[in-house]
């Protein structure tokens, strides 16, 4: 790779771009004696069986405080990343779960780690998603290197339990090459969604901690670095126990590589991953955290044609009983028939994705963790939805408005944009999610780029549920032509593509 002044997130975005003229001289055949295995494995270790306090959509209403501890922790990880439906294949069973993973690759593994208490033995754990049940394969007290590793964070100071979610690289480099570390941030963030609203319904509050010494965790959870990697750490509160909200910050900021990188194809995602680890000793502060959306939008065009798009709430029942329903039916949509969607629908849509505050009454968190929110922006590239004209949209969500860019029916356009996927061409509304990389990286360093991507899935996996809960079809797609994308939208082109959420109705 030549010598460059952009930054390291810069040149690996570039790098993993697909392009129409390139993308198919750079296409492998998949090994498949060398498909990875999705779920992780402990020969030995204290199994911790989950299976018998779970309760699908039940709410919790048992009278001893123990059982009702476990049904609660039982409820939040199978709400989170749970099997939840089967396939059956040639050779073996594919199993689906309750977070979508492109490729059906689920790159994300989720560890525990317990300070110890009245009913969870201190030590470090891994979640068997197979068969639903924690392993114990360390029993030696490791809080307070946790706590170490992430710099001091208060949360973990007040809580006694803390997620940690890893990505383990081969199971999506196998199918996606170095382009699968956009999809494995992606998932991730798909996962971050569903431990948020999880947790809401099981009576946790997750704080989530991107800043922390990579290294540290690693070694911590003692996994290879050239094979796994920490992606977030979450620090659990029991809003049965305590009621005070940690308004700390989500991220350190560091410095970014601006030294080309002479990486050859394949190499990258490694590369880059090492590259934006965090040292074991921060040089900045914590950063506040940017969860709510209350800037004034970035663009503000003033010829455009401008669509209110507030609406009533999404009503997910009494008790959020209609929440852990919705998570555990979530299935990505194969195809639409091509038919419109209401404007009220896609209002609803955006509604839940953006405004979280509006769900306070219901019970959801007002301010849920994000980690560089205010950097992300939306497009909405619109087909079919009755009650707005066709064409090209802005979201605005501080002020809640739709702004119209550009004026036709792009159905055409977005089948090729989406590598000639038919959900594209025949969705009603097909949503962008972007951002300037080059002033993100300029605010965080090159470790933005993880976080832009995890804020993209967390985004995309409420819009999952909100458009199931709605009887809507919805399906991520992580790989397209990054460039035309721009092009033919008319979004500016230092707009970074960093996913895109297909709406309509299912076939």
């Amino acid at each position: 790779m030549p010598n460059s002044s952009t930054s390291l997130a810069e040149q690996f975005h570039q790098h993993t771009k697909y392009d129409p003229h390139t993308i198919h001289t750079k296409s492998q055949s998949l090994d498949w004696d060398r498909q990875p295995t999705p779920y992780k494995e402990y020969p030995i270790g204290k199994v911790v069986d989950l299976k018998p306090f779970i309760e699908k959509g039940a709410p919790i209403a048992l009278e001893d405080a123990e059982a009702q501890w476990w049904q609660r922790l039982s409820q939040m990880l199978y709400c989170s990343y749970g099997v939840t439906g089967m396939i059956s294949t040639v050779s073996k069973p594919h199993y689906l779960r309750s977070a979508p993973s492109a490729g059906g690759l689920y790159p994300a593994e989720i560890y525990l780690v317990s300070r110890g208490d009245r009913y969870f033995a201190p030590g470090l754990y891994n979640y068997q998603v197979k068969d639903h049940s924690l392993v114990q394969f360390w029993e030696s007290p490791s809080w307070e290197k946790l706590e170490a590793a992430c710099f001091g964070h208060p949360a973990l100071a007040q809580a006694r339990l803390a997620i940690i979610v890893t990505g383990v690289f081969w199971r999506s480099a196998w199918r996606y090459q170095d382009r699968a570390y956009r999809r494995i941030l992606l998932d991730s963030g798909h996962l971050l969604g569903n431990v948020e609203l999880a947790c809401a319904i099981s009576g946790f509050r997750p704080c989530l901690v991107g800043g922390f010494a990579d290294a540290v965790v690693n070694e911590l959870l003692y996994i290879n670095e050239a094979e796994e990697g920490a992606i977030a750490v979450i620090p659990l509160l029991d809003w049965l126990e305590q009621t005070e909200i940690v308004d700390t910050g989500c991220v350190l900021p560091m410095p970014s590589q601006k030294e080309a990188a002479t990486v050859t194809d394949g190499e990258f995602l490694g590369y880059f991953h090492q590259a934006t680890q965090m040292p074991a000793t921060p040089q900045t502060a914590w950063r506040a955290s940017t969860t709510r959306l209350n800037k004034t939008s970035k663009y503000n065009f003033p010829f455009c044609f401008k669509v209110d798009a507030t609406t009533a709430p999404v009503n997910w029942g009494d008790r959020l009983s209609g929440l852990p329903e919705t998570m555990l039916k979530r299935r990505s949509t194969r195809e639409y028939n091509g038919a419109s969607l209401t404007i009220e629908e896609l209002k609803a849509l955006l509604d839940f994705t953006y405004q979280p505050h509006h769900y306070a009454n219901q019970g959801l968190d007002d301010q849920p963790d994000f980690f560089t929110l205010n950097l992300v922006e939306t497009f909405i590239a619109v087909s079919a939805v009755t009650g707005l004209e066709d064409g090209c949209y802005y979201y605005a969500p501080a002020e809640q408005e739709l702004r119209q860019i550009r004026f036709k029916n792009f159905r055409r356009e977005l089948h090729f944009l989406c590598l000639g996927q038919n959900l594209g061409r025949d969705a009603a509304v097909v949503l962008f999610q972007t951002a300037d990389l080059k002033t993100a990286v300029e605010q965080y360093g090159d470790r933005v780029y993880r976080y832009l991507h995890m804020d993209a899935g967390h985004l995309g996996q409420r819009l999952n549920l909100a458009a199931i809960h709605l009887g809507l079809g919805v399906s991520g797609i992580g790989g397209f032509f990054d460039d035309q994308v721009n092009e033919v939208l008319g979004i500016p082109p230092e707009e970074a593509v960093l996913y895109i959420t297909t709406l309509g109705r299912a076939r």
